[in-house]
């Protein structure tokens, strides 16, 4: 894996995590990330904001925090056809945290910004680079994508491989095969490969 800090963080809670108190849809809370002292990845908790204020791991690092609006989960029915959307391409990618995806997933995650589902609530320097916490606006899923500073040279190739995913459900379509230029075995030949020659009649 490429860096480890990368990581599509559950959605938020239904609870305060310090007084336990269920939230109420419309509700201002604050949303943490703490870092995993068993992972080198992180940890979400949602807190009222009364509980934020008296949460008793004061002394707790925290990674980055804001505050947002909890909304209600909604339950959808299931599509005839599953086509992947934009931010679940994102969510697989993230989770796979491949080195080749790096880029596309930043990208994933700009335009995904620009469409105003998800919004950025956070950036931090690490020693791996900059690391941007990206919250969807809806669901509350949160997304920890390294800032990989794509050259401008590089962006129009980005932006084609994540069209192509797009169109793909998430997947980049397997290259054709090369055309074969072996004829097959001939039996005359005890087995040896008869080939096409320019130079026979």
């Amino acid at each position: 894996m490429a860096f480890a800090e990368n990581w599509h963080v559950r959605s938020r809670g239904r609870e305060c995590a310090a007084t336990q108190r269920a939230f109420v849809d419309g509700e201002t809370i604050v949303t943490a990330l703490f870092p995993d002292p068993e992972s080198s990845g992180y940890l979400r908790r949602d807190y009222g904001v009364e509980g934020w204020q008296s949460r008793q791991e004061v002394g707790e690092k925290v990674f980055s925090f804001w505050r947002t609006t909890y909304t209600a989960a909604q339950v959808h029915e299931p599509t005839a056809v599953e086509k992947l959307s934009a931010e679940e391409i994102l969510q697989r990618l993230v989770e796979e945290d491949e080195d080749h995806t790096e880029n596309t997933r930043y990208i994933l995650a700009v335009m995904l910004e620009r469409q105003k589902l998800l919004r950025e609530t956070d950036s931090q320097r690490t020693p791996s680079g900059i690391l941007r916490v990206y919250e969807h606006r809806k669901t509350g899923e949160v997304f920890i994508v390294k800032d990989p500073d794509i050259p401008l040279s590089e962006v129009e190739a980005v932006q084609n491989e994540v069209f192509i995913l797009l169109e793909n459900n998430g997947r980049m379509p397997a290259a054709p095969e090369e055309a074969q230029t072996e004829m097959p075995v001939s039996p005359e030949t005890g087995g040896d490969v008869v080939r096409e020659s320019a130079d026979e009649p």
